[in-house]
């Protein structure tokens, strides 16, 4: 007997996949947006989408479960970790004193991630209230070769950063998800 999940995939079309091409939110049809402040939005939103996606349909028990040991990584702990992060990002583009951190001492946003679905439901409205603050922060900054602040961050060096960011969870969220329920997919 085996503690590992069984692996499994919603897709019906492509295996492996997470969802059917015609189910998946991230998949838009047409071309792909003009400009570049535009294409790295759109990347930007699209992985926001894809860290929604790899925690949807789990408890908060499966959400807070640290299933790499002996990291203390989790879903809900990538989710609050996002939310720190984005508002650190705006500490980057302020001229003003530096937001306090959300959750605390270095490694608490993942080490607070509890399986309380209280916790949970204040990690994701952090994280919409974070990402709009910081979205409506960089608004401001259309022209993607600004400099902002002391350190004079570029808005597209920003907007890059955020993507690695995001996007460097998802793949940690694409193994934390398959350990918790074995569900498998891009």
């Amino acid at each position: 007997m085996s503690d590992t999940p069984p692996r499994w995939s919603k897709a019906t079309v492509y295996p492996d996949m997470w969802a059917d091409p015609d189910d998946d939110p991230r998949d838009s049809v047409g071309i792909g947006p003009d400009g570049e402040l535009a294409t790295l939005q759109d990347f930007l939103t699209s992985y926001r989408m894809t860290l929604r996606m790899k925690c949807e349909g789990l408890d908060a028990e499966q959400l807070a479960r640290r299933s790499v040991p002996p990291s203390t990584m989790s879903l809900l702990g990538l989710v609050r970790h996002l939310a720190e992060v984005e508002r650190d990002w705006r500490n980057w583009i302020s001229e003003g004193e530096p937001l306090p951190k959300l959750y605390g001492e270095r490694d608490a946003d993942f080490d607070g991630a509890v399986a309380e679905q209280a916790e949970v439901d204040a990690a994701y409205a952090a994280l919409e209230r974070e990402q709009a603050a910081t979205d409506a922060a960089l608004a401001e900054h259309p022209d993607p070769s600004e400099r902002l602040a002391k350190d004079g961050i570029a808005v597209r060096e920003l907007l890059v950063h955020r993507i690695d960011e995001y996007a460097r969870h998802c793949g940690h969220a694409d193994l934390l998800r398959e350990c918790v329920d074995g569900r498998v997919g891009q």
